[in-house]
Parts: C-alpha cells; structure tokens; sequence
C-alpha cells in the first residue's frame, strides 16, 4: 500500500524500505534491485517534460543515471506521474493560467458525434459495407431525434448525409445490377434496408432538403444564426489541480444554462411555452422518458404562463402526465400525485367556468400548437381546446377506487385515504355544475353517474358529510341535498335524471342503484317492485361484468331487507340463486373463487383483484350466510315434517342448507357450536325435535347480528318467527298421534297468543296443510284421518309409476328429436297429436301414420297419467 500512497515528500531512504517490505522469498533486505528491473523503473519514471530528453536517450544511459542517483538525497515524485522539474513545473502552470480552456456545450458535442457517425459512414461507403452504413445511419437518426427532443433545428450536415447517400445507393444500386458477381445475402439485404430508410427520411424532411437544395448557404446562414441566438457564453475555466476545476462566476448563473438529465438545455420561457409544451408532447410515452423531469418542466410552465389559453393548454398536458406517470395498470397511483392531479383538475374547471369563451371539448377542429390563441383572434369569439375534463374525473375517480384496493383496509393508511373522498366528491359536484351550466349533455350523465355511485351504498351520516363538504366549496349544482335533509329525494331525483338521459347502461346502473338505496332503507316492497317491473333479469346475462356485479349486489341487498323486514320466504327465495353456485365472494367482487380442478392465469388473476370493489363497500358474507341459512332453516324444517315420503324429502328447496343438515345428522358426537354454520344447525335439528326454546337461544347467540343496524329488533323478530315455525313443525309432526288438540295448550306451550295460534291454524287448514277443522266453541282442532286400503297404495304406487315413465319417454324423445318443451306442453291428447303432424310432415308420407300414432298416443298417456294422478290426489287428501 506505500508503495501507492507515497506522499510527495517522501524520501528516497523511505521508498527503499518499502520497497524492502514488499519483496518476497527469503533474499536479505540489503539486496539491490537486478538490472532489469532498473531498466523498468527508469523507463517508467523517466522525464516528460519541457527538460526532458529529446533525442531518444538508450536504455544504457537510463541504467546509468539510476544507478549514480540511487545512492542520492533528492526526493522522487509520485509514481505514475509525469516528472518535471520544479522551474518546470512552474513555467508551464504559469502557462496554463495565461491561456482559457473552452468547455464544449451540449449542442456541440452532439454535433461533433454526428460528424464522426458521418465519417465512420464514408469510410464504409469506400469499401461497399452496407451493413456498417446501415447501423452508423440509425445511430445518427437517433441523434436527430434527440435534436428534436431538445427542440434544436436540424444540422445542414445531416441533410448533406441524407443527399449523398441517396447518390451513393443509387449508384450501388445500378452497379450491382450490372455486376456478374453479386454481393452477399446479408450485405443486399442491408442495401435494400438502407434504401427503405433513406426514402423514408427523405420524405420526412422534404421541406429542409428543398430549402437546402435552393440556397446552401442561406440553410447553414439560418442554421448557424438559430444556434447562436440559442446559444449561451461559453465559460472558461482554469485549471486548478488535477481531476479538479474551479469556476468563476460574475453574476448568478455565471453564463451558464439549466440542464436536464442528459445534458440537455431547457428554455422555459413566457415566449417558448407553447415550443416547450410541443417538446414535453412529443417524449410522451416513448421509451427512456423521465416522466419525473416532464412534470417539473410544466409545473414550472404554469408558473410562467399568463393568459388564459396557456393555462388551460399547460393545465392539460399536467394532468395528463400525473395520470401517465405510473404506466402499470395493476399498481396504484402515489396519493401525492393523485392529491396534485385533483387540485389542478379543480383548477382547469374553475378556468373554464369562470371564461366561457373557452370550451374544452373532445372533437375540435385542427388548430396550430404554436399559436396563441384568444375570442378575438376566433371568427367565432368561442376558443375551442382539444381535452376532456370529463376523462379527468373519470381517471381520478378510478386511480382512488385503485389505490383502495393495493391498501391494506385493517391499517390507519386505509381510513387517511378514505378521507380523500370529501375532496374528490367536491370535484364531481364541481364538474357537474359546470356541465349543467354549459349544457353539455353526455358529460353531465357521466358525472351525475360517478356522483350516484358514491352514495347510492352509504348510510345517510356519510351522505350528509359529503354533501356538506361539497357545499363548503361553494359549490352549488341544479340536484343538490334538499332542505329537509332527505337523502332519498338526492338519489331519486339523480336517478330519475339518468332515466331520462337516453344512455341505456346508465339506466341500468342507475335503476340497480335506486333498488340498492331502498333496500338499504328497508323498503323492501318498493325495491321488489322497480327490480321485477324492470325485467333486468332478463337482461342482465349481456351486460358489462361491472353491471353484473351491480345486479348481484342489489339481490343480495334486497335479500337482507327481506330478511331484516321479517319476511322469511322472500328472504329465502332472494338469496338461493347467488348461494346456490358457491361462489359468493366472485360474485360480489370481494375476493377471487380458486376452484379445484382449475387454475387461473395470470391475466385471469389480474383482471379478478381489478375489479374486487374496496373493502368499505363490501357485504359482509358471514352475515349474509347467516340471514340466507336460518331463513332456510323456518323454511326447510316445517316442510320436511311434512313430508311423508322418503323421495319427496329428497327434493329439496335449499339444497346447500340440507347438504349441512345432511352433514350433520351424520356426525356421530357433536360438540358445543364454535361457527355461525355450527349455530344454525344445530338450532335446526332442535327445531325439529319441537324444542323451540333451544332453537331460539342458539339463534340468538350468534354474534354476527351486532352489525346489524337493527340488532336488538332482528333478534326479536327471529324469537318470534322460530315460535311459529316451532309450532307448525310440532302439527304437522305429531298431528297423527291426536285425535283433537286444545288450543289453549299450544299457546301455552309456545308462548303465543291465542289469536296468534288460532290464525297459524286456520291458515294451516285453508291451505290444506292440515286434514282438520277447527272447533272454536270447544277451543280445539278435530283432526281427520282416512285409512288407506291396500288397493288404494298400490294404485298410489302405479301412479307414481306411469308419470315416471312418461315423463321419461317425452324427455327421450326429446333428444331424440332435437325438440323442447315442457311437461305442460303435452299435458292433452291435442299436443301430442300436433306435434305428431309435425313429425309427419318432416319425415314424409310413408311415416305420417307411424308419426301420428306415436303423437297421439303420447298425448292419450299424458291423458291418462294426468287423470290417474288428480283421482289419487283426492284419495290422499282425504287419507290425510
């Protein structure tokens, strides 16, 4: 290590002894370098000064002047370094001070490299080698286009390139044409290629090739004066030590220029804004772009801009660039953008709303960018600019559903984002008013559509905070919160403004919407009605998977009001189409269903978690299998007690509620219930044993109700919706063991009021349920029961027998015959015998007879099966 770090003045003894220390081998300290290695040293170290030896002085007389001055006390220079003599040193530092060295701007040293691009491509040229030509030509139509980047003119030198090379393939072109023998594949190839890319770079810059052609001189005279405008001093600097330059500057910037990354001069003029704004346009999106530097640049352009057109165009191309500064479409915008985006979109439609003359709009006509532009310069008075506020909001709106989804909804940084909606409600109410003041009618329907969606799903304390918070602003919109604080006129008279509207998939979304809040608000009549009188069910299966999800969610919502409001069937009927596929969460967009048998890839899988909704706007799905599940169970377990025959109990309402039932008759010791699944099941055979008190407690302890809003009532309304299913599960389990049965004591034994008993019965009798009658004098039931002869069983039996069969032929020759058609179809001899036509006339003449005996036959089966089973169906109902 000394021997790298020897200081200036060290001695000759101290380069001795370090030298000593790295020796290796067991030779004595004392020993002298070898001849050889002199020669090295002195060659190395020999003089490169102005003093130094100028007429080649030999090996000989190095090795000499080493040996006489190893012995000396002079100390020795730093290795490595040029050895001078101290008058030396001095005279050519003095030298040095006396001339400037000129620094090379960035302009010039581009240049400088497409003049050596140009020289490599000459010297290829002599030697035919069109491969070489073809890669330098690249390198320098890169170079241009840096030019471009920059907003530099082109240099005459490229034009001059562009003409000689169009002389130079030409010539080649006919030389080998003429030639007997060919250059090689990959050389022609090259040729062809160069061709193609001189054509085409001709054309590009036809306009300067023309001036050039015209007057040379006049294109280098322009050139040289647009560098020189542009150009700054250029500095001098003096060299102060080695590897270090120390510069002077008189004033603030010392004749220097701001530069971007790569060297490159930004001029951020009040003057050059529109030629900036061309610039920063025109490096969007491509490759290598520092999206970072871009903002800073047209932040900085806002600043200089001072009228109103230079606002709006530079406010713009801001927003724009905020949005494409993230290019990945799975990850989320930094929250620091999206709050610097909110701000400026808040800004460009105060401009606009604020300047009538200036309208933003999507289609315009072709106008110069470099122009400024004012009403008075327009033959109209209006300056129409090309944008779309409207995609603004649309892309703001979308970035923060983004980001809701990438955080993590347990953690504080969820609730500091969500707090973000106030301010980006205020944005929608704002463009909403301007859109309803300009009369602008596609726009408004899109922003009235956002603004929908951001309440139609939230409590009333949550819409009042963001109205209030938009009020603030002093924003004030045609539809606005009423007076009277009802949030259900805000989203009526939203709604009822998109119906009208004309768009059909805002209509959709809105009528799903207005379902959605009813539900919410328990009015579950209202929302029933506006779902079925819509018929979106029909339609819905066509619609974007975000409508679906919509429509899902309104369902599931609308099931919960039913359940909420004490409607048990309707409850049950609601929710048995989304549980009945097992795939709860897909549907409502609130997690990803992994199949077994099936894997998902990774565009699958990226498309799923792009459209999972944020987790404040998710149902909660333990609740939901909780309301479908006891709901299944009033439903299921009066109905089984009913049913005496093991293949109708087969046939179940809910099947994935008597899949778990099944389960858990199964199990042969049954523990204390842990889940929701554990309560209701085990409160279900509780039921069914007539313990209705067990089935209530068990009910009751699931700690799922407590987020509901009406806990307290929905516990009381299940209390007594499990005393009435208790006690029509009881009659119809024991009702064969009595003969009559007070009412008093089934009031008493359920805890129900007479009159409340004495309705369930009658209701019981009138849908006849129940083969009995109703002693109200006595205060009892009389309980009928016909006995079943053994003719009457088996008749029962055959019945059952020949409406299988039949119904198993019509569905065979259904298959067979590639039609369809339901059992109601063919019910009489009628149908049968005109679709026995029917077959006729497709198969010919020769099989018309066969045809329509086989039709007409079928339909005298029908006839016979349909009256054999309305006779056994009375039998049964008096049996019963």
């Amino acid at each position: 290590m000394s021997r790298f770090f020897r200081q200036a003045g060290d001695s000759d003894s101290d380069s001795d002894e370090s030298e000593e220390l790295m020796s290796s081998g067991d030779e004595a300290p004392q020993a002298k370098p070898t001849t050889g290695a002199k020669t090295a040293m002195s060659r190395f170290l020999r003089k490169t000064g102005p003093g130094a030896d100028s007429d080649s002085s030999s090996d000989s007389d190095s090795d000499s002047d080493e040996d006489s001055d190893s012995d000396s006390d002079v100390p020795k220079p730093k290795k490595g370094l040029p050895l001078r003599s101290d008058s030396e040193d001095s005279e050519t530092e003095e030298e040095e001070d006396r001339q400037g060295i000129r620094i090379m701007s960035a302009q010039e040293k581009r240049l400088a490299e497409m003049e050596g691009t140009g020289k490599a491509m000459e010297n290829a040229l002599k030697i035919n080698d069109w491969v070489s030509i073809s890669n330098e030509f690249d390198k320098l139509a890169r170079m241009i286009q840096r030019q471009h980047n920059v907003s530099e003119p082109i240099p005459p030198f490229y034009i001059k390139t562009l003409l000689s090379l169009e002389s130079s393939l030409t010539s080649a072109i006919a030389k080998e044409k003429e030639a007997k023998k060919k250059m090689n594949a990959t050389n022609a190839k090259a040729l062809n290629s160069m061709k193609q890319k001189v054509r085409k770079a001709a054309k590009e810059y036809e306009q300067d090739i023309a001036k050039y052609q015209a007057d040379p001189d006049a294109f280098e005279r322009d050139y040289t004066a647009l560098i020189t405008r542009d150009a700054p001093p250029a500095p001098t600097v003096a060299r102060a030590a080695i590897g270090t330059a120390a510069v002077t500057n008189e004033d603030e910037n010392g004749g220097f220029k701001p530069v971007g990354k790569g060297g490159r001069t930004m001029l951020l003029t009040a003057e050059g804004i529109f030629k900036s704004l061309q610039a920063v346009q025109e490096a969007r999106g491509k490759k290598n772009t520092d999206r970072g530097e871009q903002i800073r640049i047209l932040e900085k352009l806002l600043e200089l801009a001072t009228t109103t057109y230079q606002r709006i165009r530079v406010l713009l191309a801001l927003v724009s660039s905020r949005f494409d500064y993230n290019s990945s479409a799975s990850s989320h915008m930094p929250t620091e953008l999206w709050i610097s985006a909110q701000n400026e979109v808040d800004q460009l439609v105060a401009i606009v709303a604020s300047n009538p003359a200036f309208i933003v709009q999507e289609i315009t006509e072709d106008y110069d960018d470099l122009l400024e532009r004012s009403p008075a310069t327009e033959k109209s008075g209006i300056v129409r600019i090309r944008g779309s506020i409207i995609s603004f909001i649309d892309r703001l709106d979308d970035e923060f559903t983004r980001s809701l989804q990438n955080i993590d909804p347990h953690g504080t940084e969820y609730v500091d984002r969500l707090k973000d909606e106030k301010t980006l409600y205020s944005t929608i109410c704002r463009a909403q008013a301007f859109y309803e003041q300009t009369k602008q009618d596609d726009p408004l329907s899109r922003v009235i559509m956002r603004r929908l969606e951001h309440i139609y799903s939230k409590p009333d304390a949550v819409v009042h905070a963001l109205e209030s918070s938009a009020e603030s602003a002093d924003i004030k919109p045609a539809i606005t919160l009423t007076s009277s604080g009802s949030t259900s006129a805000l989203i009526h008279s939203l709604c009822v403004y998109l119906y009208k509207s004309g768009n059909s998939l805002h209509r959709t979304r809105a009528m799903l919407s207005h379902i959605y809040h009813y539900a919410l608000l328990n009015d579950f009549h209202t929302a029933r009605d506006m779902l079925l009188m819509s018929h979106l069910q029909e339609s819905i299966h066509s619609a974007d998977v975000a409508t679906q999800i919509l429509y899902n969610r309104t369902v599931v919502q609308l099931g919960l009001c039913a359940f909420r409001s004490g409607l048990i069937k309707e409850a049950q009927a609601t929710l048995q189409d989304i549980f009945t596929t097992q795939r709860v969460k897909e549907l409502l967009a609130q997690g990803v269903h992994q199949q077994r048998y099936q894997v998902l890839t990774p565009e699958q899988e990226k498309a799923e978690k792009q459209r999972q909704l944020p987790f404040h706007m998710h149902i909660n799905t333990e609740l939901l299998e909780a309301a479908f599940l006891v709901s299944s169970m009033l439903v299921e377990i009066p109905l089984l007690a009913s049913i005496d025959s093991e293949e109708l109990k087969r046939k179940a309402i809910s099947k994935p509620f008597r899949r778990l039932l099944d389960f858990a008759d199964r199990q042969v010791f049954t523990g204390p219930p842990e889940s929701t699944r554990d309560h209701i099941m085990q409160a279900s055979k509780a039921l069914q044993d007539g313990e209705w008190e067990k089935c209530r407690d068990l009910v009751q302890s699931i700690k799922i109700w407590s987020l509901m809003p009406e806990a307290a009532s929905v516990k009381e309304m299940l209390a007594k919706r499990i005393q009435e299913q208790g006690l029509r599960t009881y009659l119809f389990t024991y009702a064969p063991h009595y003969n009559t049965l007070s009412l008093s004591l089934l009031a008493q034994t359920f805890s129900l009021p007479l009159r409340s008993v004495t309705s369930i019965v009658s209701k019981m009798i009138w849908n006849e349920e129940l083969a009995a009658s109703l002693d109200q004098a006595g205060g009892c039931i009389a309980f009928h029961r016909t006995e079943v002869t053994r003719q009457q069983q088996l008749a029962l039996i055959i019945a059952e027998k020949v409406n299988s069969m039949a119904e198993q032929n019509e569905k065979a020759l259904d298959a067979k015959m590639g039609t369809s058609g339901g059992w109601g179809d063919r019910a009489d001899g009628k149908s049968g015998e005109k679709r026995g036509e029917q077959v006729q006339e497709r198969r010919g003449r020769g099989d018309r007879t066969r045809g329509g005996s086989r039709g007409g036959g079928r339909g005298r089966g029908a006839r016979f099966a349909q009256g054999l089973g309305n006779q056994m169906g009375h039998t049964s109902q008096r049996a019963g």
